[in-house]
């Protein structure tokens, strides 16, 4: 059985402080503090002059990333998942205290504030995205966690005889996979352990980001076998979930990002 933990973590008069808002904070406070490391791993230790990295710049990346992670995951959704009504309703897209975000439109979201940050810091773009990836998957596990304490997105139908499988509220008298908890091991802790261990070796200039993109999209992929698709979806092609479509086209560009790099940028960028 699914804890049924109280979604407000504290209350304050009318003030409600909910789990789920202070994962968040914890998920930015973890970029901070690696974020912080990473300005003494090379080559960013190195950089000097006009090119060398600073706290405030940790600042600034976490700042114009919120917004990114915001308004692009918020249109993302509103998109990917439920194009038709949206249009049909484009002033619901500002109800953002309904629900409905999406990690693939936040991390475009997130791409787009990298380029403005790079563009107004004269830096190579790749250099940034380099920076930023091995610090992001420690927020997407605290995220998870604010997901699994709010006991949603929850797993498929799961084998009675499954030690761990759970009965999420809401979603029927059934045992299910704790998806989120597959998805805060694989996408948020494997993931992160992989990329700060790549991010510590000599590779060209843009693969780091190249790992990130193939490793979240390969693990994505396989979370989604135990995670409930969308019920207003439900399985696409080839039995597909939306989310695993979506992981596709990041992993080929993982893979194109990753060869691009070997080829233009041979050079170690440590």
């Amino acid at each position: 059985m699914h804890p049924l933990i109280d979604p407000v973590a504290l209350q304050l008069g009318p003030l409600s402080i909910h789990w789920y808002g202070l994962t968040y904070l914890v998920g930015f406070g973890l970029f901070l503090w690696l974020g912080a490391l990473r300005l003494k791993h090379p080559p960013f230790a190195s950089l000097t002059g006009d090119g060398a990295w600073s706290r405030r710049d940790v600042d600034d990346i976490l700042f114009w990333g919120v917004l990114g992670v915001v308004l692009g995951g918020r249109l993302g959704y509103c998109l990917f998942y439920k194009p038709g009504f949206y249009l049909a309703h484009p002033l619901e897209i500002l109800s953002v205290w309904q629900g409905g975000m999406s990690f693939h439109g936040g991390l475009m979201g997130v791409i787009v504030a990298m380029l403005w940050f790079a563009r107004s810091r004269q830096r190579p773009w790749l250099e940034v995205a380099d920076f930023v990836a091995p610090c992001v998957p420690t927020g997407l596990a605290a995220g998870r966690i604010g997901n699994f304490i709010n006991g949603e997105l929850w797993g498929r139908v799961a084998d009675p005889a499954l030690p761990w499988a759970m009965v999420f509220r809401g979603a029927g008298d059934v045992p299910r996979h704790p998806s989120q908890i597959y998805q805060f091991l694989l996408e948020g802790l494997l993931l992160f352990v992989l990329l700060w261990w790549f991010a510590r070796r000599p590779s060209a200039r843009g693969q780091v980001s190249a790992v990130f993109l193939m490793g979240y999209g390969v693990l994505r992929f396989v979370a989604e076998y135990f995670r409930e698709p969308d019920q207003f979806l439900g399985l696409l092609a080839l039995n597909l979930s939306m989310g695993q479509w979506l992981c596709v086209p990041m992993v080929l560009l993982g893979v194109g990002l990753w060869l691009w790099a070997a080829r233009n940028n041979p050079g170690p960028s440590r």
